[in-house]
């Protein structure tokens, strides 16, 4: 089986849909998925990614699934340097985060006092939980850390969702820590991240990503990605710094 995780187009925050780049993005991403006999779709309910899905669906005369939990994860915090006011869970300065060892861990991330305050392992656990139970209908059913195969398969699932809730997909599908993914690791608007099933020994699958926010649908348009996501590459750059 084969997982697509999809970030939306150059987005407008403020009317959550696209910018006009955003729905170019999406016309050349659609340009590429109509032709990978994707069998699935699952669609996050924030109007940037139904945009971003759009064109596809459409061209291919098919309806998305809505799914609540791979909407942005946006668990608040009260970030260390401003705890005066929420932030999102994944959106943390490196001399704040990188100091606490257990942020690098699976096992003890969320034992950190900021996330815990936040409940973010509960929201966490929530989305990996969802993701499970639609993994087991299509025949793929968590066991520990792998997955038992009663249903062994081809078929492609693609998840139109966001960078912070696609590294929460990753982070339990690779057994990685999620703060290191959302801290480590940039997705561009329309991305796409590709995770495939290894199933060496009859019966037991694991996951292992094969593509990470390729974008070379928009480069065979002469699309620049957006920039979006990222912060400035040097300080004294004037692209976002915070």
């Amino acid at each position: 089986m084969k997982l697509l995780i999809i970030r939306h187009g150059d987005p407008d925050y403020e009317h959550d849909t696209l910018t006009e780049k955003g729905w170019r993005e999406a016309r050349y991403l659609a340009d590429r998925l109509v032709d990978m006999d994707i069998q699935y779709f699952y669609v996050s309910p924030l109007g940037r990614a139904r945009d971003t899905a759009a064109p596809t669906l459409e061209r291919l005369g098919k309806q998305g699934v809505e799914c609540p939990w791979l909407r942005e994860f946006t668990v608040a915090i009260r970030r260390p340097d401003r705890p005066e006011r929420d932030s999102i869970c994944w959106d943390w300065l490196p001399q704040d985060w990188t100091g606490d060892g257990r942020l690098y861990s699976v096992d003890h991330w969320q034992e950190n006092e900021v996330m815990a305050a936040g409940g973010v392992k509960r929201e966490y656990d929530r989305v990996a939980d969802s993701l499970d139970r639609l993994l087991a209908s299509h025949g793929y059913v968590r066991e520990g850390r792998h997955y038992r195969v009663e249903r062994a398969n081809h078929d492609t699932l693609a998840f139109f969702c966001h960078f912070g809730s696609g590294c929460v997909l990753l982070s339990h599908l690779l057994g990685a820590p999620p703060m290191v993914l959302w801290q480590g690791l940039c997705a561009a608007p329309t991305s796409v991240t590709t995770v495939v099933t290894e199933e060496r020994r009859e019966g037991i699958a694991s996951f292992r990503a094969s593509a990470y926010g390729d974008v070379s649908h928009l480069y065979v348009k002469g699309e620049p990605p957006a920039f979006s996501a990222r912060f400035c590459e040097c300080y004294a750059d004037e692209d976002r710094h915070d």
